[in-house]
């Protein structure tokens, strides 16, 4: 019983370790998000930063090429690894590394063809045709290198080496804002944003490369390890992946096509400020599924269905309590904090940040029932769903932008996700993953609510004696009280529950 205790500890520090780096790693990618986008904004202007956005939406259905193998690498990896099979870990790091060297290539070839053709795929709103056809080559070769180094990325989160990969991204953040406000300007901004992407991919791709090799010395890359074999083994998993990714670009990338294409790329800012913000709040949450994901291929490796009921349970929670929580901040204090941000112009956006993550609250906590289900090889069914949610998504921000513009379009996101999450994804996870749907209920929902009415009772009484907040000194002292609130209320939640866990029957079914 000792054995079984001291084993599990080890589990729930690694598990804890990763997620405290990569919500590190997130908070100063935040920040430097945060506070960069809109000086690029004001530096760009609203005209080249709509057509930077619409350049680089197009550019996100790149990930296509990936085909699938993102997650595959992280799932397999995790599962040779703890197996200590080294000869079929080095064949498949080998066979998607050669896999994705070729892609890049088609990237590359695609990104010549793209900028030769420029001027007649869309009306550039008289910026230059030389620096709108210089940006779409550096991206693609930016593209082509990012795929090439994202395998050993894959490495090292497959290892579960959190730590090394998100370090490595925040050192990357630090560069990239040093080399943005140094060398950004107006006159040929494009091309130097597209430049500076470019030289962060090269400096990421070089320290992951190092570390992978440091961490696993055991790793070997050449012709000798060219075996294809293992790539049937991994096909029926990264097919169905290919169109999980197919589907997220479609959710998250088309928004700001079908904008550019429609009102034309100036449009597309209102609405891409309610995105970025969406993007900068689930992030965090993301990261849970991002680290379960490796660690349900771990336990599925040594067949321990306790340890993946409490993952699941876990994981669900701490998704809930910080997107709920997240969603009360965001309806009392999205406003200010958008009007502090980019000023008074974009007020719009904040009815567009409600839609949209107001969504979020539903996916982020099953997304990360998504991650575990790819974590334990089932990609098919959850991949399909995925797949339904986007084409809906599509169509229906194509008919309900003519009725209501941008909030038409945040609409047609958020409707697919309640009906399909909901309706269809909960109980197909719930069947797949034998859970009790009252157990889960119980804990998951249970332990979130006093938290979350604290919270909304600390917010509701801020509005009313401050009223609209002004400045970022009173915002972030608003943000940690509200955070404090959240954090301590859910402390004491704890703290009246553990009695019950340490209860002889409790002890008696761990």
């Amino acid at each position: 019983m000792t054995g079984l205790r001291e084993i599990e500890t080890v589990r729930l520090s690694s598990l804890k370790i990763n997620l405290l780096a990569s919500w590190m790693a997130h908070v100063v990618g935040l920040i430097v998000g945060f506070f960069l986008m809109p000086y690029v904004l004001k530096t760009l202007g609203d005209r080249s930063y709509g057509t930077w956005i619409f350049i680089s939406s197009f550019a996100g259905y790149a990930g296509l090429m990936y085909l699938g193998f993102g997650s595959t690498i992280s799932r397999f990896v995790a599962t040779f690894h703890a197996q200590r099979d080294w000869i079929r870990l080095r064949q498949m790091v080998t066979v998607t590394l050669t896999i994705y060297g070729l892609m890049g290539l088609v990237v590359l070839a695609t990104a010549m063809g793209l900028a030769w053709a420029a001027p007649w795929l869309h009306h550039w709103d008289g910026e230059s045709i030389t620096q709108i056809r210089l940006v779409i080559l550096i991206l693609g070769l930016n593209i082509a290198c990012g795929m090439t180094g994202s395998v050993f990325g894959g490495v090292l989160h497959g290892i579960q080496r959190f730590d090394l990969e998100r370090g490595v991204a925040v050192f990357s953040d630090i560069v990239r804002v040093t080399a943005t406000l140094i060398l950004l300007s107006a006159d040929g901004g494009l091309v130097t944003l597209a430049a500076i992407f470019l030289g962060i991919t090269l400096l990421e791709n070089s320290i992951a490369i190092w570390l992978v090799f440091r961490s696993v010395p055991e790793l070997q890359i050449g012709p000798r390890w060219l075996q294809w074999g293992i790539l049937r083994e991994c096909m029926g998993f990264s097919a169905y992946a290919l169109v999980g990714t197919f589907a997220s670009q479609l959710m998250y990338a088309t928004d700001s096509i079908v904008i550019g294409c429609v009102f034309g790329p100036q449009a597309i800012v209102p609405y891409y400020i309610a995105l970025r913000l969406t993007d900068f709040l689930r992030k965090p949450i993301l990261q849970i599924g991002d680290v379960a994901m490796p660690k349900a291929g771990q336990l599925t490796s040594i067949a321990d269905r306790g340890a993946q009921q409490r993952l699941i349970e876990r994981g669900v929670m701490i998704a809930m309590v910080l997107a709920g929580g997240l969603q009360i901040g965001c309806w009392y204090f999205g406003d200010d904090l958008i009007r502090n941000w980019v000023g008074e112009k974009y007020a719009s956006s904040h009815q567009l940040l409600l839609i949209l993550f107001g969504a979020q609250v539903i996916a982020l906590p099953l997304g990360v029932l998504r991650s575990i289900l790819f974590g334990l090889g089932t990609v098919r069914g959850p991949a399909l769903m995925f797949m339904a949610e986007a084409a809906l998504n599509l169509v229906l921000s194509l008919i309900l932008i003519r009725f209501w513009g941008l909030t038409g379009v945040a609409l047609g996101t958020a409707i697919p996700i309640v009906l399909i999450e909901l309706g269809v994804f909960l109980p197909y996870v719930i069947r797949k993953l034998r859970l009790d749907p009252w157990h889960l209920a119980k804990a998951t929902f249970g332990p979130i609510l006093l938290p979350l009415a604290a919270l909304w009772l600390y917010s509701d009484t801020v509005t009313r004696q401050l009223g609209p907040v002004t400045g970022w000194p009173a915002l972030m002292a608003v943000a940690a009280g509200g955070g404090a609130v959240l954090l301590g209320t859910a402390g004491l939640e704890w703290l009246i529950r553990r009695p019950w866990r340490g209860s002889p029957a409790a002890v008696a079914r761990a």
